[in-house]
C-alpha cells in the first residue's frame, strides 16, 4: 500500500530509507513498526491564516493497519472528495478495531501547556456535546494537561498517540532534542475516543488538510 502524495512529495536521497517530506520540510516514515507494521495513508498540517500569511504549527502523520480498509467497504466506490465530507466515514475508521497511530511534529514552537489547552478543550466540548464529560473523564483529561504543562514543544518535537486495536486506552508520548521521551497512558474509552476524533474526526477535524489527504488516499485502497 503507497500513499496518494496528498500534496507530500518522496524523499529518495537516503538510500534504502525513501521518506515522505510534509509541509515541504518535515521528513515522515512510509511506515512505523508498533506491534505490528503501520503505514502513512495520510498526512497533512495544522495552520493559521494572518493577513494572507499562512502560519504552520505542526505536521501530522495517520499511520493505520492496512486492515482498516475491511472495515470501511461499505463506502467503495465513493471519490475522496466525497469522503472527506462523510462525517460517518470517519467515525467507522475512528471505531474500527484496528491498530492507529499519529505522528505530530512542531513546526512553530509554542509552550506545551498551551497545546494542552487545545487538546483539552477539543475534547471536553465533544465530550460535553455527546453527554459524556463526568468525573472520570476530567480527571484523566486533567493528567494529559498536566503532562504537557511542563513540556517546551520546540521546532521538531514529536508528539505520538498510539491506540491499540483492542482497547480503549491511548499512549501519548513527548520527545524533544536533549530530552529523553516521555510518556503517559490515558485508560478513560470516552477520552481515548474523543482525541482520536480531533485527529480523525472528519469535517470536524483539527486538520482539514490531513482528513482529505485520509480520504484521497482511502478511496484508491477501496477501489481496488
Amino acid at each position: 500500500m503507497r500513499l496518494e502524495s496528498c500534496g507530500g512529495r518522496w524523499d529518495e536521497s537516503q538510500v534504502g530509507s525513501e521518506m515522505v517530506m510534509v509541509a515541504d520540510e518535515i521528513p515522515f516514515p512510509p511506515q512505523v513498526t508498533t506491534t505490528k507494521p503501520l503505514s502513512l495513508l495520510g498526512h497533512g498540517i495544522t495552520d493559521i491564516e494572518i493577513h494572507f500569511l499562512q502560519i504552520k504549527f505542526t505536521a501530522i502523520g495517520v499511520y493505520l493497519d492496512c486492515e482498516i480498509v475491511g472495515h470501511l467497504q461499505q463506502w467503495k466506490g465513493k471519490t475522496g472528495k466525497d469522503l472527506a465530507e462523510d462525517d460517518d466515514f470517519f467515525e467507522a475508521l475512528v471505531s474500527a478495531p484496528v491498530e492507529k497511530f499519529l505522528r505530530v511534529v512542531v513546526i512553530k514552537e509554542i509552550k506545551g501547556s498551551q497545546y494542552g489547552v487545545q487538546l483539552e478543550s477539543a475534547v471536553r466540548d465533544r465530550l460535553a456535546a455527546d453527554d459524556k464529560y463526568e468525573e472520570e473523564e476530567e480527571a484523566a483529561l486533567e493528567l494529559v494537561v498536566e503532562f504537557f504543562q511542563s513540556k517546551y514543544f520546540k521546532k521538531d518535537s514529536v508528539i505520538t498517540f498510539h491506540f491499540p486495536a483492542s482497547s480503549g486506552t491511548a499512549e501519548i508520548a513527548f520527545s524533544t532534542e536533549g530530552k529523553g521521551e516521555s510518556k503517559i497512558c490515558v485508560e478513560n474509552a470516552n477520552v481515548v475516543e474523543m482525541i482520536k476524533k480531533w485527529y480523525l474526526g472528519g469535517t470536524r477535524g483539527v486538520s482539514p488538510s490531513t482528513i482529505s489527504c485520509l480520504a484521497t488516499t482511502l478511496s484508491a485502497e477501496l477501489s481496488k
